[in-house]
């Protein structure tokens, strides 16, 4: 008996097999939440010289961090994170803002969103100005609110939040 005839039952089987998983692949696929699926970015990157990037990072991580309320270490992170983007003066003015309208100041909501976006919309005298856009549901009409976050161009603390009109 030849190699050739012996491999091609196996080869057969193999194919056979590699079809039918990818028949079934896309419905399994379906199948999964969103919160479980993988993030659509192949890559990321950054530069911690860029303010508008900074304010990125922050969002996401302390996004991240109020998220997952269920982790014991995630409040002591979102103020850690707040300590370290905040200026001083900038952190006095969230917590004002959330002893009057007990919510949190950072996302001016007693919720977290589901998604979040950062934009740099100028830059005048010093600061920089980046626009934050929460997403609070999926679907096709998705609750969305914006912040305006200005920054200092030299230490790139986070100067100020505010709603944006």
């Amino acid at each position: 008996m030849s190699i050739r005839i012996r491999t091609t039952p196996l080869t057969v089987v193999a194919l056979a097999a590699g079809f039918a998983l990818a028949a079934v692949t896309p419905a399994l696929a379906g199948t999964t939440t969103a919160a479980a699926r993988p993030a659509s970015a192949a890559s990321a990157q950054g530069d911690p010289r860029n303010v508008t990037q900074r304010v990125t990072d922050f969002y996401g991580a302390y996004i991240d961090a109020v998220w997952d309320t269920e982790d014991p270490a995630a409040g002591a992170d979102a103020k850690a994170l707040r300590n370290f983007y905040l200026s001083a003066p900038a952190r006095k003015k969230v917590t004002a803002w959330e002893k009057k309208n007990h919510a949190d100041g950072i996302l001016f909501a007693q919720n977290v969103p589901v998604k979040w976006k950062v934009a740099y919309t100028g830059s005048c005298m010093g600061h920089a100005t980046s626009r934050v856009t929460l997403t609070w549901s999926d679907g096709k009409h998705p609750q969305v609110t914006r912040i305006d976050v200005q920054s200092d161009l030299t230490t790139r603390k986070i100067t100020d939040l505010k709603p944006a009109k």
